[in-house]
């Protein structure tokens, strides 16, 4: 059974439980792998996740000479490789959402590897598993169709035209906070 992360980003809170369990996972070194960003601090509190979309078809793995970048039969997109990366980090210049990272002592690219020790066993990504206000969720096809029909789900895209070459479609399903639709949030 495929199962989606799914972002509800008018849920979030700004705690960072999600940095916080992510630092903890084993195999990441104490490194965020995932962000959270403040939208408009000097205005509102609003706050957004943002981590790895594990693309459809990443543009990190496709710019990547060494092939040190693999995807999953399940959709998600692992960090390089460590046999396999030679630092030059084009991955990183080709995510449109900046979300690779580059370790300049390991010289190795890291980022989100959705948790792939727990997900491809069903288990939800650490992220997911601590997210208080269920801003992250760990869904399968049903339970996304449930959501698709009650909220509007937003594309992640790269450019707003709908035939340019740089639209792709993500693993990861999001619910675009109110604030970008023109909605003000309540707190």
């Amino acid at each position: 059974m495929k199962q989606h992360l799914y972002i509800e980003m008018d849920n979030c809170i700004g705690c960072r439980s999600c940095l916080a369990a992510c630092t903890q996972c084993g195999g990441h070194d104490e490194r965020n792998r995932n962000y959270v960003y403040d939208v408009n601090p000097l205005v509102n509190r609003q706050t957004i996740p943002l981590m790895c979309l594990h693309c459809v078809n990443p543009a990190c793995a496709r710019s990547c000479p060494a092939q040190a970048i693999q995807v999953t039969p399940e959709g998600a997109v692992l960090s390089a490789l460590v046999e396999k990366c030679i630092g030059c980090q084009n991955c990183t210049i080709a995510c449109p959402y900046g979300i690779p990272k580059f370790d300049e002592e390991q010289n190795l690219m890291y980022k989100c590897d959705l948790c792939y020790d727990r997900t491809k066993d069903g288990i939800p990504p650490m992220c997911a598993s601590v997210c208080p206000t269920n801003t992250l969720q760990w869904l399968t096809e049903d339970e996304l169709k449930a959501k698709r029909e009650s909220h509007e789900l937003g594309r992640w895209t790269a450019s707003r035209l709908p035939d340019d070459p740089l639209v792709g479609e993500t693993n990861v399903k999001i619910s675009l906070p109110g604030i970008l639709q023109g909605k003000v949030k309540l707190f």
